[in-house]
């Protein structure tokens, strides 16, 4: 087969694809440093308020699922070719 009857194929991922795969990465880690640990003064005692807190409970894993959202619509995104 020569090279003249071969296609070139389209790129998988256009510029905004990938825009929004940084986002949605961003996002990700946003939520994993939230999620990271708080220090105790005294090594000794558990302080409950530290462990729990909302952020750690709450928002972090919100910011880690809507990350893999973002990533799941960047996947999915058609690019816009012209032609």
């Amino acid at each position: 087969m020569s090279d003249k009857n071969q296609k070139q194929a389209d790129p998988l991922f256009g510029k905004e694809n990938y825009m929004w795969m940084a986002i949605g990465g961003v996002i990700i880690a946003l939520g994993m440093f939230l999620m990271s640990g708080g220090k105790n003064q005294d090594p000794k005692v558990f302080d409950y308020n530290v462990v729990y807190s909302t952020t750690r409970v709450t928002v972090a894993p919100i910011l880690i699922i809507l990350g893999l959202l973002v990533e799941v619509y960047a996947i999915f995104k058609k690019s816009k070719t012209t032609e």
